[in-house]
Parts: C-alpha cells; sequence; structure tokens
C-alpha cells in the first residue's frame, strides 16, 4: 500500500519513497505545450505547491521521475533554467517583503549557479537573474512563482502594508513583460485574482486558467481517484458519505476533495472532522461582516457576474468574492448567454464541512458566542416542534444584550433569518435558503429524512405568516416527494429580541 503524502510538496520525494500520486501531467503537458504565461487560483492545500513543482521537473529534465506517468513518451523532457519564487517569509512591512524577495533570488542563484549583484532592489535582482540565467544556459527561462499573493494576504488587516505590497509586488512582476525574449513561460499560482490593473498591469499578456475546463481537475482529487488510487484505504467506508462531507469542489471540471482533508480523513481513521477549515484562520470574514450588513442566507443564493468574480480589492473586499476564492463558496452553475454577452456564476457552499464550519463562525458573530444544542436535531426527527420552538427561544434569550447595542441589527428580519439560517446549518441539517417556488420565495426549508419544514419569518408585519405560506401554497412544491410536510410562522419582535409568535401545522395528505 502506497503511502499518503500528507503535507509533501516535493515531486520528487513522492516518486522515490513510493507515496500517492495523482497524475497531473497531462495538464502540465498542455500547459508548457500552448501557454506562456499562465496563472492559476485555488483555495489553500488544494495542490497548487505540488503541480508547480512537477512543472519544474519536467522543465529540469528529471525524466526519470516520470515513468509510467501521462507525460513520459510525450515530452521530450529538454532542459531549462528554473527560477522558482516561494513566498514564505515575513511580509508585515515593505522593508521585510524586499529582504525576502533578495533571499528568494539568492537562493535560486546559488542553484543555477550564478552569480549577479543583488543590491538592494529585488526587482533589479530578478532581472539580472533572468538574462544571466539565459546568457550562461543559451536557453530560454521557465520562471515559477507560487503563492504570487501572499505578501499581500498576509496583511488583509492592515490594508496600509497590503498596498505598499502590492505596489511592490507589480513591478517586481512586471519585470517578466520587459525580459520576454529571455523566458519560455512563466506559471503563476495564488489564492486571490487581483484585477489586471492593480497587480497584472505590466503582465496584460496574462492567461487565466483558473475557470478553464481544461484545467478544472489540476488540482484536487476527483471520486475516479478516491475509488482508485485509494481504494485500497476506503475498504468498507461509506463513500457517500464521504462524498457529503468533503467534495463538491467546482471549478469547471469534475467535482474535486480538497486534498488535505482526504488525507488527514484517513490518518485519523475515517473521523469525520472539519480538517480543512481547522487548518485556516478565517476570522477574517467576521471583519467584513462587522463593516457590511449581510443576510448570510443569501450567500447560499448568490449569481455574481464574471467581472466581479475576477476581482480582489484590498481597499473594497467584497464578502461573496472572498468566500469563492478562499474555497467557502464553489460554482453551482455557469450561466451562459452568448447573445447578449452574459457570463455568470451561481454560487453554493461545496459540502458539509463548509457548511458547518462557516455558519458556526456566522453564528458566533451574530449571536456573541451561542452554541448549538445538539437537541433541535432530534425534535425535527421526531417533529416535536414544541421543543424545536422552546430550544430557538432559548438561543435567541441567550444573545448578550450588547450586541444589539449602538446598531440596529435587531430589527430587520434579515437579522433573525440570519442567525435561524445558520444556527441550522451549523447542526448540520439540509435546509434551502429563499426556496424558490412559482408563487414566491420560502424563507426556509428544512429537509429531513421523511420529513419537510416549510419557515416562514415576520418582523414587525400584520401577515400571518403561517396564513402566508398556505395562501400562496408554498408546499406544493414538496407535495409529490411523499414525506411529512409541516408548515410553520414564526414572528419576532425587535423590543424583546425573541420569537412571539410561533403556529404550526402538518399539512394532511
Amino acid at each position: 500500500m502506497k503511502k499518503l503524502p500528507i503535507g509533501i510538496q516535493t515531486f520528487r520525494q513522492i516518486r522515490e519513497d513510493n507515496y500517492i500520486y495523482i497524475d497531473k501531467t497531462k495538464q502540465a503537458l498542455n500547459v508548457i505545450e500552448n501557454y506562456k504565461y499562465i496563472f492559476l487560483s485555488r483555495p489553500r492545500r488544494f495542490g497548487k505547491s505540488l503541480f508547480l513543482d512537477t512543472l519544474k521537473n519536467i522543465c529540469e529534465g528529471k525524466k526519470e521521475l516520470f515513468k509510467d506517468l501521462y507525460i513520459y513518451d510525450k515530452w521530450n523532457f529538454e532542459e531549462y533554467p528554473v527560477i522558482k519564487i516561494d513566498w514564505a517569509g515575513d511580509f508585515k512591512s515593505l522593508e521585510e517583503t524586499k529582504k525576502t524577495a533578495i533571499a528568494i533570488l539568492e537562493q535560486n542563484q546559488e542553484r543555477l549557479e550564478i552569480e549577479c549583484k543583488t543590491d538592494d532592489s529585488p526587482t533589479i535582482c530578478f532581472q539580472r537573474l533572468i538574462r544571466e540565467a539565459y546568457k550562461k544556459y543559451n536557453k530560454r527561462v521557465v520562471i515559477l512563482v507560487d503563492e504570487y499573493d501572499k505578501p499581500i494576504l498576509d496583511n488583509l488587516e492592515n490594508v496600509e502594508v497590503a498596498l505598499e505590497n502590492r505596489d511592490f509586488l507589480r513591478s517586481f512582476y512586471g519585470i517578466m513583460k520587459a525580459n520576454d525574449e529571455y523566458i519560455q513561460f512563466a506559471f503563476l499560482t495564488g489564492i486571490s485574482k487581483f484585477s489586471k490593473a492593480n497587480i497584472f498591469s505590466g503582465l496584460n499578456m496574462l492567461e487565466d486558467i483558473s475557470l478553464n475546463d481544461d484545467f478544472g481537475n489540476v488540482c484536487g482529487y476527483t471520486q475516479a481517484n478516491i475509488e482508485n488510487e485509494f481504494s485500497e484505504y476506503f475498504k468498507g467506508v461509506d463513500l457517500e458519505l464521504v462524498k457529503k462531507w468533503y467534495n463538491g469542489y467546482n471549478f469547471l471540471g469534475d467535482k474535486v476533495y480538497n486534498p488535505f482533508d482526504i488525507l488527514k480523513f484517513i490518518k485519523n481513521k475515517f473521523i469525520f472532522r472539519n480538517y480543512w477549515w481547522e487548518s485556516g484562520n478565517p476570522y477574517f470574514l467576521i471583519e467584513l461582516l462587522k463593516k457590511q450588513k449581510y443576510n448570510i442566507p443569501q450567500l447560499e443564493n448568490i449569481t455574481i457576474g464574471e467581472e466581479l468574480l475576477n476581482s480582489f480589492e484590498v481597499e473594497k473586499l467584497k464578502l461573496e468574492v472572498l468566500l469563492f476564492q478562499s474555497g467557502y463558496l464553489t460554482i453551482d452553475k455557469y450561466i451562459n448567454n452568448p447573445i447578449f454577452g452574459i457570463n455568470e456564476y451561481k454560487l453554493k457552499i461545496p459540502n458539509l464541512e463548509i457548511q458547518i464550519s462557516l455558519n458556526r463562525l456566522f453564528l458566533d458573530y451574530l449571536t456573541n458566542n451561542v452554541k448549538i444544542d445538539n437537541n433541535i436535531i432530534y425534535s425535527l426527527l421526531e417533529s416535536d416542534l414544541d421543543n424545536f420552538k422552546n430550544i430557538m427561544s432559548s438561543m435567541f434569550a441567550s444573545i448578550p444584550y450588547n450586541n444589539y447595542v449602538n446598531n440596529k441589527i435587531g430589527e430587520y428580519e434579515g437579522y433573525y433569518a440570519s442567525v435561524f439560517f445558520s444556527y441550522l446549518a451549523g447542526a448540520g441539517l439540509e435546509i434551502i435558503p429563499e426556496d424558490i417556488t412559482n408563487n414566491g420565495r420560502i424563507d426556509l426549508t428544512i429537509k429531513m429524512n421523511e420529513k419537510i419544514y416549510i419557515l416562514e419569518f415576520k418582523v414587525k408585519d400584520k401577515n400571518n405568516p403561517l396564513q402566508q405560506i398556505k395562501d400562496k401554497k408554498y408546499y406544493e412544491k414538496y407535495k409529490n416527494e411523499n414525506k411529512e410536510i409541516y408548515l410553520m410562522g414564526i414572528e419576532f419582535d425587535e423590543k424583546i429580541k425573541n420569537i412571539t409568535s410561533f403556529e404550526w401545522e402538518k399539512l394532511l395528505k
């Protein structure tokens, strides 16, 4: 049984030490044969670094490492000088960022056995390195940049430094265009997709393959990988439950798993846990929630234009863009209408891991650390709606008063819907916010094994929420599913900041 490559991003070590390797060399061949300046965006821990190192070994002519892989007999493995820039270090000031850049370039000089003055300008040093490498090896240079945006993303809470680093990187990467005649190809990876005007103004020929369906599977594991390369590990494991927890990322190829999740899941003896989520620090999302008022259930029904999806502006961060580029939302559907020039993406939460984790984060923000009572699940399984009401009323009552001070957060319906949604989604329930019918939108639908719950919320409204469900016949959408259907009308009062009316009926067949 091959070993699990947990935390290993070095292609040579994986191949020589008998680790599982998912063959991505077909995509690598496509890159080196058909592109010159390439950009790939993927969330963290998706395998970008390993793919970059795979390209490095191909371009250094290490043919022996590729035996039995797709590319082995399809490429001549001509050797090129490779400059690899892996952004790791201290970026908390522009000065430290420049020092890190100099150190990275000096490492490349040592590996390429080239001496060129570094002085105090990383930009000039980068140019000299490209030209000296070309001169020494009489070959165009391959440039590989891993996490091109890290000096910016590490400073999202310090906008001034983030902008200084961004401006420095713009001039640094711009050196490639000025030295085009010496470059074979350049490949950059990162998490964010800054607009070309901001950071890639000097690289207007850069081709973004992030949502190119030829490269949809370039990072991540497919279901076929789980059932083939990992088959020995998954004997006796409920693959449908694994899929529900960890699959679902869509970059216009097959739906894929985050590799970190799968490897940690196996290592931890198949215990379902939020492995990928817990490996990061998503609390910068809370800072955005504080600045902008979001109706959180609507994040599950976002349709976003291509121009916004590809836009990352330090000064004007948008929550939905950040959620997508960070991997907390993924593509549900691509909408293309060439007649009217429409290119849009409907987004959704990819899987149960993110649903639970993200909504617990949101709940923490909305309620100041209210915890989820798992009895909420059993109350719905058993249709004990009086207990359901008591749990939710108790939850609202436990929100500290100071959570409402100096703001009007408790006066709008979206707040209560957001708390309800985040509480239930954080409990792992299957829910549909703003569920579309032919006669309007259901505020919230909960789907259990044999039951469906239809919820309508009101704040300071003369209309009876339960009667609205019946008048608009929201339930008709689910009448053919042969499940018990329950209708719930819930009213809130902004003065007592809790449920004031809770009516429910079981729909008779």
